[in-house]
């Protein structure tokens, strides 16, 4: 996943921007709509995100893509905070696909850290322009008015004119070269909970999704994909599903070869989806596996654990590890696995494709609609600006959605009817046929001196990396991927790092949390290991190892940790008693340039896990929106308790052994922990990541209570894995 980083010229160049004035030919998705009375005619677009209508009523648009995170709150309300504009006179729309809005790919806990400040630089460009009409208005120096709540005021006599009255006149000039941001303390929005602006439409059923997506003539598909990756279809008998009602047609898609191309099947086109689904299970489909036929996911763990549990290919060394591990007063070794996981949206993959003459129009669950312009350019053979990409609320997507081979299948479908398609996938194609998270498997090998230092750090890791998707030859993680270890606040003075063979055998793709998953589980879960060996509390071995860290340069990294750290600690009562049974684990882990801690408190019964609390504690900088905020790290919790306790996906002769919530179960409602507090540090230093920290501490913390209630240690992912 690549980041793009944005200054202002380059941001305000490619919103069309660069000479001034008033940039026409705005597009509108289906189910937009206008603030108040206005049309997109009759609007005044001072920039890329901010619209005005005559009557003031404004639209606000947000470029990164909506999955329930919040984001088209929080980004616009920044607009809207520096443009002096009154909340309750604001539309927020989702913007198309489109260059102008800056980089949309909308993942890696980056929409904040990469657009906050040209989303509030555009905000502040349009109030300069408002108060700079005005004062031409008037006749008076630009020094002489300010904006207020929606209107420009004349500080000599009190005369206003409203943001409609001028949006005509400041689209005429030039874009100030320096536009002045507030300081923290002048913020209305920033930093407040402001409630959701589709709240309503959400609770009452309203928000149109990616599969609510509708069209004149449209329509419908399902598909049944080849179930190893690098299979195809051997083939397939569809003389009866063709003779059925409504169905249109069956078509065999063959395997695209691209990173976001379709793994290949067979797809109905019908007049409905019932229609279609039907149809699909009258095709006798013979599969060819391919080279992958024979992967057994459980076997290539365990040998995944036999490769790292001897010598490895070495990516980092640092001091003498070997003379550190000699003058050791302990040694102490432990090995770390978990299991692929499948990202499982509520909404499964879903959109809707119009393949014309002359251009493509997509409405689609995305989130990456310059990814769909792009797959598609390529399979089509056509100008990637030529495709119409409309983005659509996605019902979750934590990663999944970033690959757009199901968007590729609809415009396959479409291109062969001849007519706009809608394909969702079903809950067992999504479940089998998807980008799956890494299996993995760490060994850790440690030496402490007589007071319990640390003095040396071994650390081994393999598993499929991510650019396996990209390109099939890699083998290994490379050192990038491993710099997590490597990097590591804990500075161990004496580190060595390797990484074991991996090739991929199933499409890897990004997962909520990524590889922090399994790192901050085996460095969290092995520091209790540690604490253990050096009988001392783990809260008091992970201040001890902190504040031995020996790299100056991440002084600033310890100091985040340790302050996180320090304040779970307090916040959930670190050393109360509990009841038998009960116990408290603590874990922190730096990841998406955030810091975060969590305490949990859980009862154990036998198989029986209980949750009863769960305290979390976050420096992920400024904070936008702490309602918002809190809601990603409650939900994170709960992801994180899901990935703990159930959730691995099985391989077996290739194909994914899983199909469906009752054998690849997540978190139930009655399982959530009755308690979950989360405090923010409030700090006004750059905003961070916030969507994916939560999810990697909450395992360690949870392995670590479980220890504490019954003695036992747990180093495999899940806790308690479903036999399929």
């Amino acid at each position: 996943m690549s980041v793009h980083i944005v200054t202002r010229r380059d941001f305000l160049k490619s919103s069309g921007l660069a000479a001034g004035g008033l940039t026409l030919g705005i597009g509108f998705g289906a189910g937009t709509a206008l603030a108040g009375d206005a049309s997109a005619a009759s609007e005044t677009e001072l920039n890329a995100f901010v619209h005005i209508a005559p009557n003031g009523d404004t639209v606000l648009y947000c470029g990164r893509c909506e999955m329930g995170q919040g984001i088209s709150t929080a980004l616009p309300a920044a607009v809207a905070d520096e443009l002096e504009a009154d909340w309750s006179r604001v539309t927020v729309l989702q913007g198309d696909g489109d260059e102008k809005y800056g980089p949309q790919g909308t993942g890696g806990s980056k929409s904040i850290n990469v657009m906050f400040t040209p989303m509030r630089e555009a905000g502040a460009t349009a109030q300069a322009m408002l108060v700079t009409a005005a004062a031409n208005r008037w006749g008076v120096a630009t020094e002489r008015c300010y904006a207020d709540n929606h209107v420009v005021r004349n500080r000599d006599d009190e005369r206003t004119l409203g943001y409609g009255e001028l949006a005509a006149d400041a689209a005429k000039l030039d874009i100030p070269e320096t536009p002045k941001l507030k300081t923290p303390d002048q913020f209305r929005y920033i930093g407040q909970p402001i409630p959701r602006h589709d709240m309503a439409d959400v609770v009452t059923g309203r928000r149109t999704y990616g599969a609510d997506t509708r069209l004149p003539g449209m329509k419908y598909a399902a598909i049944r994909h080849v179930p190893v990756m690098g299979g195809s279809v051997k083939s397939f008998d569809a003389a009866e599903a063709k003779a059925m009602p409504g169905v249109v047609d069956v078509i065999h898609i063959p395997r695209f070869e691209n990173a976001y191309g379709s793994l290949g099947g067979i797809a109905v086109v019908a007049d409905t989806t019932w229609q279609a689904k039907n149809a699909l299970e009258k095709v006798q489909v013979e599969f060819e596996p391919g080279p992958h036929g024979s992967y057994d996911s459980k076997a290539y763990k365990a040998e995944l654990v036999s490769r790292v549990e001897q010598s490895c290919e070495k990516v980092h060394e640092r001091g003498n590890l070997a003379a550190a591990f000699e003058a050791a007063e302990t040694r102490h070794g432990a090995t770390y696995t978990g299991g692929h996981l499948s990202h499982s949206p509520m909404e499964p993959m879903a959109s809707t494709v119009w393949v014309r003459e002359d251009d493509v129009e997509v409405w689609a669950s995305t989130q990456d609609p310059a990814g769909i312009q792009r797959t598609l350019g390529a399979y089509l053979e056509r100008d990637p600006k030529s495709v119409i990409v409309h983005v659509m609320m996605a019902g979750g997507a934590f990663g999944r959605k970033f690959k757009c081979d199901y968007v590729q299948e609809a415009a396959a479908l479409s291109k062969a009817v001849g007519a706009p398609v809608h394909l969702t996938w079903s809950r067992e194609e999504d479940t089998r046929t998807g980008y799956y998270h890494s299996l993995s498997a760490q060994r850790i090998e440690a030496s402490l001196d007589a007071d319990g230092n640390v003095t040396g750090w071994l650390h081994r890791a393999a598993f499929p990396a991510i650019r396996t998707t990209f390109d099939p030859s890699v083998e290994r993680p490379s050192e990038g991927d491993l710099d997590a270890v490597s990097g590591h606040p804990y500075g161990i003075a004496n580190m060595q790092v390797e990484s074991g063979l991996s090739p991929a055998h199933t499409r890897i793709g990004w997962y909520r949390a990524v590889y922090a998953i399994f790192y901050g589980y085996a460095i969290n879960v092995f520091t209790h290991e540690l604490a253990e060996k050096a009988n001392k509390d783990p809260l008091d071995f992970y201040r001890q190892i902190y504040a031995n860290s020996t790299n100056p340069e991440q002084a600033e990294q310890v100091k985040r940790s340790l302050g996180v750290l320090n304040l779970a600690a307090e916040k959930a009562g670190w050393g109360r008693e509990v009841p038998e049974g009960h116990g408290l684990g603590i874990a922190v882990h730096h990841s998406f340039e955030s810091y975060l801690a969590m305490v949990v408190h859980a009862e154990v019964d036998g198989e029986d896990i209980k949750v009863h609390r769960v305290d979390c504690a976050v420096d992920c900088g400024l904070v936008l929106n702490p309602d918002q905020a809190t809601a990603q790290m409650e939900g994170a919790v709960m992801m994180g308790m899901s990935l703990a306790l159930y959730t691995e996906v099985t391989f077996r002769d290739g194909a994914v052994v899983n199909s469906n919530f009752h054998d690849y179960p997540v978190l139930r409602a009655q399982e959530a922990p009755p308690e979950i507090n989360v405090y923010f540090t409030n700090t006004d230093a750059r905003p961070t990541g916030l969507g994916e920290p939560g999810v990697p501490t909450f395992a360690p913390a949870l392995s670590g209570a479980i220890f504490a209630a019954t003695g036992v240690r747990h180093r495999d992912l899940p806790i308690k894995p479903m036999t399929v």
